[in-house]
C-alpha cells in the first residue's frame, strides 16, 4: 500500500474510531475537562467534525481554483459554542462519517497532478493537497490521543 492510500485509509477509518471511543459515555464523561486547558472529549469530536469540513472544503478550493486563499477560523471559539461544547456527539459523528466518505472518494479519484496543486493559507503559508492529506490524517490521529488521554484522566481523578 501507498504513502497516500495508508493515509487516506486513515481518513476512511476515523468516523468509527471515534465512535467506538465515545460509545456508551454519559453526559458527565463527554463534557467534563479531565485535563486542564484541554478540550473535553465532546470538543474533540465536535471539533474533528467542524475541523474536517474545513479542510475538505479547502481541498476543493485547491482542487477547482488557481491557488486560492484558505480562510482561518478560531478553533477555540468555535469549540465554546453550543453546537461544539454539548454532550450529543450524535450529529458531528453523523457529520464526520458522511463527510469521510465523500473525502474518501475525493482523495481516491484525485487525478496525479492534482496532488501538487496549491493553496495559500495566511498561517501555514502555501499547502499542496498532499499536505493536506498528510495533515488531516494526522489530525484525525492526534484528537484520538486526546480523547483517550482525557478518558484515562478521568480514571485518575475518580481515584483522587
Amino acid at each position: 500500500m501507498t504513502d497516500r492510500a495508508l493515509l487516506i485509509d486513515k481518513i476512511r477509518r476515523l468516523p468509527e474510531q471515534i465512535a467506538g471511543l465515545v460509545d456508551g459515555l454519559t453526559d458527565a464523561q463527554l463534557t467534563s475537562h479531565f485535563l486542564a486547558g484541554e478540550w473535553s472529549v465532546a470538543q474533540n469530536v465536535h471539533h474533528l467534525a467542524d475541523s474536517h469540513m474545513n479542510s475538505y472544503i479547502r481541498c476543493k478550493l485547491i482542487a477547482t481554483e488557481n491557488h486560492p486563499p484558505l480562510k482561518p477560523y478560531d478553533q477555540e471559539i468555535w469549540a465554546e459554542m453550543a453546537d461544539a461544547s454539548g454532550p450529543n456527539v450524535a450529529v458531528s459523528l453523523v457529520l464526520l462519517t458522511a463527510l469521510h466518505s465523500r473525502w474518501v472518494v475525493f482523495w481516491e479519484n484525485l487525478p496525479a497532478d492534482a496532488w501538487a496543486r496549491t493553496g495559500f493559507h495566511p498561517e501555514s503559508g502555501t499547502v499542496t493537497l498532499d499536505d493536506q492529506l498528510r495533515l488531516y490524517a494526522a489530525h484525525g490521529e492526534a484528537h484520538i490521543d486526546q480523547i483517550t488521554r482525557t478518558l484515562a484522566a478521568q480514571g485518575e481523578h475518580k481515584s483522587q
